[in-house]
């Protein structure tokens, strides 16, 4: 099967997804830890749960939420590509990929400040 060229647009989605998921794999072992604060050092949480309260905390969540979203549209979008028949409707597709996770983490972000 032939590569699409670097500057297609299916070859931005490609890096994106590659990047969200590194960035989401990163992301779980702090969150993890985090999470273990409930249990072990409940001071500690609440510290950083005051934190989190910090304005540019929220747009790094906004960020987190994007991510997660381009992930999943982006794994939606792998899938269609093994069962689904090639057309040319798939760069319109992963447009509204990435408009939708805009949307959602928006949406997020809107109601998280």
């Amino acid at each position: 099967m032939k590569q699409p060229p670097r500057s297609h647009p299916l070859w931005f989605a490609f890096v994106l997804h590659r990047i969200s998921g590194l960035a989401l794999a990163l992301f779980l072992p702090a969150h993890f830890w985090l999470l273990s604060q409930a249990i072990t050092a409940p001071a500690r949480l609440d510290g950083f749960l005051a934190f989190a309260e910090n304005p540019l905390v929220k747009i790094a969540e906004f960020g987190l939420v994007f991510l997660l979203a381009v992930h999943m549209f982006g794994g939606l979008r792998l899938m269609a590509l093994e069962f689904l028949p090639w057309s040319d409707r798939q760069k319109t597709l992963a447009a509204g990929a990435v408009g939708a996770a805009l949307f959602l983490s928006g949406t997020f972000f809107l109601r998280a400040i």
